[in-house]
C-alpha cells in the first residue's frame, strides 16, 4: 500500500504525484492543510520531523524528501523506468536533480510566498509571526527573512536570477536532447516541472518566451496524461487567487 501525505498545491508534493503518475501506481492522496498547521501536528511531525511535505508511506515506511521519494519508487517499482541506463547516465540524472533542488526549488519559494504566501501572515503581531517562524523545522531562516510583509526587493531580483539560470542550463541541454537526460522522460524533468508550472501559475511564464527547447519541452510535459491527473482543481494558486494570472514580469 502507497499512501502520499502531501498538499495540493506543493511544488515538492506536486513532483512525486506526477512520478507516481507516470508510473501508473495507485495511491492514498492525503492531504495535509498548511492553513491549520497539519504539517507541524504532533502525529504528521513523528512521521516527517523536518515538518514539510510530502512524506510517502509504503507498507508502514515513511520515506522522507521529494526526491529520494521519487528514487526510491523508481527504484522499488521498476516496471515503469524514470532513469537512463547505465551509471553515466544516472549520474548525469542526479546531478541535475541536485541542482534543482538547490538552485529553483528554493528559488520559488520567494515568489510564492511573497505573491500569494505572506497576506496570511500580515495581521500576525511580531510575537505571533516570530512563534510561526520558530515552529518550523526547516523553513525558520526561511520566514525570519520573509517576515510579514514579504522579501526584500534584494531577495526577489536573486530568485528570479536563480530561476533565468535554469533556463539558460536547461536551455542548452535541450537544444540537443528531447528531454533533459536523453531521449527519454526521466526523474530530472519530473523534479523541475512543478517550478515552471509554478512560475506560469504565478505569470511569469514570459521568462522563458525566447528559450525555444525549454518552452517545447514545457508544454510536452504539460501534454501528458500524467500532468492533468497530478494538477487537478485546487493544486494550482490561481485556482484559489485567480488574480494571479494578471501579474507581469
Amino acid at each position: 500500500m502507497i499512501e502520499l501525505l502531501n498538499n495540493a498545491y506543493s511544488t515538492c508534493s506536486q513532483k512525486v504525484r506526477l512520478c507516481l503518475h507516470e508510473k501508473g501506481l495507485p495511491f492514498t492522496d492525503t492531504q495535509i492543510d498548511f492553513r491549520k498547521n497539519e504539517h507541524l501536528a504532533p502525529d504528521y511531525l513523528a512521521l516527517n520531523p523536518n515538518g514539510v511535505v510530502p512524506t510517502l508511506v509504503h507498507d508502514g515506511q515513511p520515506i522522507l524528501d521529494s526526491s529520494v521519494i521519487m528514487e526510491y519508487l523508481d527504484e522499488v517499482f521498476p516496471q515503469v523506468p524514470l532513469s537512463p541506463d547505465g551509471p553515466v547516465g544516472r549520474a548525469d540524472m542526479r546531478a541535475w536533480l541536485r541542482y534543482f533542488e538547490e538552485v529553483p526549488t528554493a528559488a520559488i519559494r520567494v515568489p510564492s510566498f511573497s505573491q500569494v504566501f505572506v497576506r496570511h501572515f500580515a495581521g500576525l503581531t511580531d510575537e505571533q509571526f516570530g512563534a510561526e517562524a520558530k515552529a518550523r523545522p526547516l523553513r525558520t531562516h526561511f520566514y525570519q527573512k520573509m517576515g510579514r510583509t514579504g522579501f526584500s526587493d534584494q531577495e526577489v531580483e536573486a530568485s528570479f536570477n536563480a530561476l533565468a539560470q535554469t533556463i539558460a542550463r536547461m536551455q542548452k541541454r535541450l537544444a540537443g536532447n528531447v528531454w533533459l537526460c536523453g531521449d527519454a522522460l526521466t526523474l530530472a524533468d519530473i523534479c523541475v516541472y512543478p517550478t515552471f508550472d509554478r512560475m506560469a501559475d504565478l505569470g511569469h511564464a514570459a521568462m522563458w518566451s525566447e528559450a525555444s527547447d525549454v518552452g517545447r519541452w514545457f508544454a510536452a510535459m504539460r501534454a501528458r496524461p500524467a500532468n492533468a491527473a497530478t494538477y487537478y482543481q485546487g493544486s494550482r494558486l490561481s485556482h484559489r487567487y485567480p488574480e494571479l494570472q494578471e501579474v507581469a514580469l
